[in-house]
């Protein structure tokens, strides 16, 4: 089954980083995909830049609104993602705690919705 593993952090918390500390945070997150795509469970991620340039589109009535922003009620920030195979959400959450920023942030795990077949 394939999950996605939704990576937040407080971007204060990184920017507040030293470049030896923003170094080795990359590192490891450089380290800990290779391992996941060398066991075969990678299947995409990508990081995000920062949540200062995300703008969010409501459609209402047929009126596209573009405004600056998600507007989440917490620090913590959605800062990229990794979609897994994964034989069940207890495997996924094991790959999930290896994700380096899960140490000082947080990863959600939510499995894909299977669309019916047309």
């Amino acid at each position: 089954m394939k999950y996605l593993c939704l990576i937040y952090y407080d971007e204060q918390r990184v920017d507040e980083m030293n470049d030896e500390q923003w170094q080795a945070l990359v590192a490891r997150c450089l380290a800990c995909g290779e391992e996941l795509r060398a066991s075969g469970h990678m299947l995409a991620g990508e990081p995000l830049q920062a949540v200062r340039t995300a703008r969010t589109v409501r459609v209402r009535d047929g009126v596209a609104t573009v405004v600056d922003g998600p507007f989440a009620e917490t620090r913590e920030q959605l800062a990229g993602f990794y979609l897994i195979e994964a034989a069940d959400q207890g495997e996924a959450e094991a790959i999930a705690a290896k994700i380096p920023p899960a140490t000082f942030g947080s990863v959600e795990v939510r499995p894909l919705r299977q669309l019916p077949q047309r």
